[in-house]
């Protein structure tokens, strides 16, 4: 009797632990080369009158690099198009990132007797800023060497190293024994565009370091087109995701990459755009229950698909502000969900543009997260012009 209730305790343990919830974003990422392989009307709202009260302190909302305060009354007055349209983008990070380290023979290895470490960023060698991984290479390979002054950055501490590269007979030249990184790509989907300006805001997450999770510095960035080749459909704890390529050309520039999503400035309005601009509905706006998501599985055609909302919370200042279930039978079927690539997809209930998806629970793709409206607004540190 003892021994089978022991079995069963053990078998619920091993259940719980395998059923643990962890949440992924849900941008796609890509390599150096051009292939992508993963980065309005509404419901009714049963829900009843909005509390007149609660939305009386509601706080103003900073938008925009000069930091203007829209209260929610100019913020609900805005339209804006909800996006749901694939873009691409292709970056450079600010200085050199350290991702590896190869031992160069019996020197072993001089970067990590140095004290650097995966995950470090050099932003300077001998007093000179360094912009890219060939601009400091360079400077290596030409030392004669002699020991070179590093400035770089772990976390948010800046440090200083010396290092003292070793000469390579094979190649003929000083080396570092250091593998760097300068730039990268993915792509994601468009939340909103502002129709006079052309901003837009996309993912609703920030691109982050794969080695330490942290925001990815940018220095520049461009948006290209791309087309969406296909889906891997997400399963139980291995996320889906959508393949794709780069078009072509250069249609806009990234300004910003933050927590709550990336910015910039398009050159022209996209096309097959799924509605015209709508207004916006804010965290106390938001109601458990139906809403559409707009996003983009072939071409460049966004589509509309079903999800339910739950689980709000209405303090959340990030990515993760309430739950997005698809409920879609028709994007279930396509994705098995929520899949990499639509991290951003707007987020539309009862006619208004609410918010984006972020993210997607790994044990369960047809769950994950999004994000208020408001929370991307406010990160935009770009000029947002009052409704008139």
């Amino acid at each position: 009797m003892k021994k089978g209730f022991m079995r069963k305790c053990f078998s619920l343990l091993c259940m719980l632990l395998i059923c643990s919830i962890v949440a992924l974003p849900v941008s796609a990422a890509v390599s150096s080369g051009e292939v992508l392989d993963a980065f309005a009307d509404g419901f009714a709202d049963v829900v009843g009158e909005r509390d007149l009260a609660t939305l009386a302190t509601e706080p103003a909302v900073a938008v925009g690099s000069k930091g203007a305060s829209l209260s929610n009354t100019e913020l609900r007055s805005l339209k804006l198009y909800p996006g749901g349209v694939p873009f691409g983008v292709k970056f450079m990070t600010e200085g050199a990132l350290i991702v590896g380290f190869c031992d160069l023979g019996r020197s072993g290895n001089p970067s990590s007797a140095a004290g650097l470490r995966v995950g470090d960023r050099i932003i300077a060698a001998n007093g000179r800023k360094i912009s890219s991984s060939a601009e400091l290479c360079d400077l290596l390979k030409t030392s004669g060497g002699a020991s070179v002054s590093i400035v770089y950055l772990r976390g948010e501490s800046e440090h200083t190293a010396t290092l003292t590269p070793v000469y390579s007979e094979s190649e003929k030249c000083y080396k570092s024994g250091m593998y760097l990184k300068d730039n990268g790509a993915g792509l994601g989907t468009v939340t909103y565009i502002v129709p006079d300006s052309l901003e837009f805001a996309g993912l609703g997450h920030g691109i982050c370091e794969s080695e330490s999770g942290r925001l990815t510095p940018i220095s520049r960035g461009s948006v290209v087109n791309v087309g969406i080749d296909g889906v891997v459909k997400g399963l139980c704890g291995t996320p889906g995701e959508l393949k794709g390529h780069f078009k072509s050309g250069k249609c806009g520039s990234l300004l910003q990459n933050t927590e709550c999503g990336v910015f910039g400035i398009l050159t022209s309005l996209p096309e097959n755009l799924p509605s015209a601009p709508l207004s916006l509905g804010l965290r106390n706006d938001v109601r458990e229950g139906k809403a559409h998501i707009y996003c983009t599985l072939e071409g460049n055609s966004p589509q509309k698909y079903e999800i339910e909302i739950a689980n709000i919370d209405r303090s959340a200042s990030a990515g993760k502000c309430f739950n997005v279930k698809v409920t879609d039978p028709a994007l279930l079927e396509k994705t098995g969900g929520i899949v990499q690539g639509m991290s951003g997809s707007p987020i539309i209930q009862n006619g208004k543009l609410i918010g984006a998806v972020t993210h997607v629970m790994i044990n369960d793709p047809t769950t994950g997260y999004g994000i208020f409206i408001e929370n991307m607004l406010s990160a935009a540190q770009m000029p947002m012009a009052k409704a008139s």
